[in-house]
């Protein structure tokens, strides 16, 4: 039971990982094709719109960052019980010979 759920768990980081860097490779994505639109389209402003992108993109970069951490974090934490799921205790050896 316990290397099914090691299993699944690696299996959901790596997912998890996925849709994180996804996301972010988006999101870093529209930004830069926005603030290159507008500084072609008011090339006076670029100088602005330049450090309006950086420190967006550092911004997700960092929350990019985090969410894997989190991510990791939950894949390699300690198996937990899972309600139902208990082995049956084992009966002395006295009982069993009756």
């Amino acid at each position: 039971m316990e290397m099914q759920y090691l299993g699944l768990s690696y299996l959901a980081a790596g997912l998890g990982a996925g849709l994180v860097v996804i996301g972010a490779a988006l999101g870093i994505g529209r930004l830069a094709s926005g603030a290159i639109e507008g500084m072609a389209r008011q090339p006076e402003l670029s100088g602005d719109l330049r450090t309006a992108m950086i420190i967006a993109a550092a911004l997700i970069e960092g929350f990019t960052f985090f969410a894997l951490v989190i991510t990791f974090m939950l894949a390699i934490q300690k198996p937990m019980a899972v309600p139902g799921m208990e082995k049956p205790a084992e009966k002395p050896a006295a009982e069993e010979a009756k």
